[in-house]
């Protein structure tokens, strides 16, 4: 009987500790995250948005490089359209699988550690390409390549999210996103001029040397301190929060709604009942959005070039136009982001899209300058949906599980962008470029639909929006 009274009273004792334990790490969590959320955007945060920033100027450069590419080695290699759209897809099929392989890593080793290797991998990858002498080599370098940029985008986006605070967290983190679209927008320029002066391999070069100078400028980085808190690791977050403070005096007030537990994160957590429909929603967003945006992207030089017989001078340079106003409506997005609201806008620029792109297939697609014109103004106005979604969904998962609630989010994008060059190659063939853009218009209809079911995430502390 005593015996077991003992046995009793040391297992309450150890429930006690336990508890005392979770009680004392969940305060040190909030303590330090609160310190974190009171730091107003200062000079500390500059060197991590120009290092990741670079990284992901070149992951859009590595992106689009291609699509400037493909005009000269249709001649050169006598692709067909069936051909195009599976050399296309290979580099987005290979970003599926980079997503979730480098999500799991940034999970377990760190997001700076995860993301320097993302660069390496698509830096060589580029390179090779340059030596590829026939369309099975450059397809499978394309596909490794992809695994590359497929994992460097959302990790880059889940660490920048991260360092950013509720108070104009989406003003900062839209200007930092700024840098994939001007990636865009500068490698149709440079590809506008570099391929027909230089020759196509010069494409993949620039951009293979460009991302090796910027792989050496991540061990400069620091971790994320909101990953470091997650697995426990206080005294490294509080170094760097440290850091933070000192970089600037004015200091915010915070409200928090819950104290933060130290909890181990599962990728089964995104199908949980909390989680679920958040998950479905946002993969239908990422599907319908990239569908169209890249879709559009990468077939335009092409379309100009082959169904409006358009030199490839002209062809490169009315595909670049296409870019500048992505990155110009990106720019207004990120200005008004914040006061307008992410449900708000993305429904809005999903419909307006639409409209755009109906009155393209209404119109026959007669021209090369009606496509220029309503083409490149629903890119554009997509172009802001695609940016946003690296905004919104990290804000709707934990910690324990944003990148890799992020990457699954991606690796639909990448799904979507294989699937969308290589099935318009082959309406393309069939029924022609007018049922090209109904198809375009019908898909963003259904993502409007799916937006108008987001949840609101402005001026919310990541912590209180995903516990």
């Amino acid at each position: 009987m005593t015996t077991q009274l003992n046995k009793e009273i040391v297992e309450i004792s150890e429930d006690v500790n336990h508890h005392h334990e979770g009680s004392s790490l969940s305060s040190r969590a909030s303590q330090l995250i609160t310190r974190m959320e009171s730091v107003p955007f200062s000079r500390w945060h500059l060197k991590p948005r120009i290092i990741m920033g670079s990284a992901t100027f070149f992951d859009a450069f590595d992106a689009l490089s291609l699509a400037f590419v493909l005009p000269v080695l249709i001649g050169l290699w006598k692709l067909t359209p069936g051909q195009i759209g599976i050399l296309i897809g290979s580099g987005y099929l290979g970003q599926a699988v980079g997503a979730i392989f480098f999500g799991w890593l940034a999970e377990r080793y760190g997001r700076t550690f995860s993301a320097k290797w993302t660069v390496l991998l698509m830096s060589v990858m580029s390179i090779a390409c340059v030596f590829a002498g026939n369309f099975q080599a450059l397809l499978l370098f394309r596909f490794i390549q992809g695994i590359g940029v497929g994992g460097e985008v959302p990790v880059a986006a889940t660490y920048i999210n991260e360092l950013s605070v509720a108070h104009g967290r989406g003003r900062f983190f839209m200007l930092y996103e700024m840098i994939f679209p001007l990636g865009l927008m500068l490698t149709a320029q440079i590809g506008a001029l570099i391929v027909p002066s230089f020759g196509w391999k010069w494409m993949f070069l620039i951009g293979g040397i460009g991302g090796l100078i910027v792989f050496f400028l991540f061990f400069k980085l620091r971790e994320s301190p909101r990953w470091l808190i997650s697995k426990g690791r206080f005294d490294e977050a509080e170094r760097i929060i440290e850091e933070i403070e000192a970089s600037t005096d004015k200091r915010l007030t915070v409200k928090m709604s819950a104290p933060q537990a130290v909890v181990k994160g599962n990728w089964k957590e995104l199908f949980s009942p909390f989680y679920r429909s958040r998950t479905l929603i946002v993969w239908t967003l990422w599907f319908t959005a990239y569908f169209v945006s890249n879709g559009l992207n990468n077939w335009l030089p092409s379309l100009y070039n082959t169904v409006y017989n358009l030199p490839i001078e002209d062809s490169l340079r009315a595909a670049s136009i296409t870019n500048v106003i992505q990155l110009i409506a990106v720019f207004a997005c990120a200005l008004l982001i914040d006061r307008i609201g992410r449900k708000r806008w993305a429904t809005i620029a999903f419909l307006l899209a639409g409209i755009l792109l109906t009155a393209l297939w209404f119109n026959g697609a007669e021209s090369a300058y009606s496509v220029m014109y309503l083409g490149s103004a629903a890119y554009g106005v997509m172009g802001t949906i695609t940016v946003l979604l690296y905004l919104y969904t990290p804000e709707i998962y934990p910690t324990r599980m944003r990148v890799i609630g992020t990457a699954f989010a991606t690796a639909w994008l990448r799904l979507a962008s294989a699937i969308a060059p290589t099935l318009l190659g082959f309406i393309l063939g069939a029924k022609g470029i007018t049922t090209v853009f109904m198809l375009f218009a019908c898909v963003a209809v259904i993502g409007s639909f799916m937006a108008f079911r987001m949840i609101e995430t402005s001026g919310k502390v990541l912590e209180d929006i995903a516990p």
